[in-house]
């Protein structure tokens, strides 16, 4: 049998409020929190459905003392499932984030974006019906 990618743990100052803004983002919904943790998914992890098959990792903020430095290495894409990627970026900016410039360039097809922490993300092409 093989390991099963399960969860996705980013550093932050404040679990919580990055809970928020991506459980806000992605429609998930808090389903472990203490003191030092929140964990959000779209769905409640079992160990028997997670053996039966792989399924959708849950997001894990972790509070940590230091602050981030430098560009992240690793990033999520996100892309919009009901409105343009345009539209999504508006949403996204009114929830709390920002533009982000990491050294893209112009027009490269999808549009870099901060959480309130920081943390870079990419809003990549809309899975909304053409018209």
């Amino acid at each position: 049998m093989t390991s099963r990618f399960t969860e996705l743990t980013v550093d932050c100052h404040d679990p919580g409020r990055l809970a928020e803004f991506w459980c806000a983002v992605l429609d998930f919904e808090v389903i472990d929190r203490d003191e030092e943790k929140v964990e959000i998914g779209s769905w409640v992890p079992t160990a028997e459905e997670i053996r039966a098959r792989q399924m959708p990792p849950t997001l894990v903020f972790i509070r940590v003392p230091e602050g981030k430095t430098v560009k992240n290495r690793l990033h999520l894409d996100v892309s919009p499932v009901d409105r343009t990627t345009e539209a999504e970026v508006t949403r996204l900016l009114a929830l709390g984030a920002t533009r982000a410039d990491v050294g893209q360039g112009p027009d490269r097809g999808w549009v870099v974006m901060a959480d309130p922490e920081g943390n870079e993300f990419d809003v990549v092409r809309t899975l909304a019906p053409q018209d």
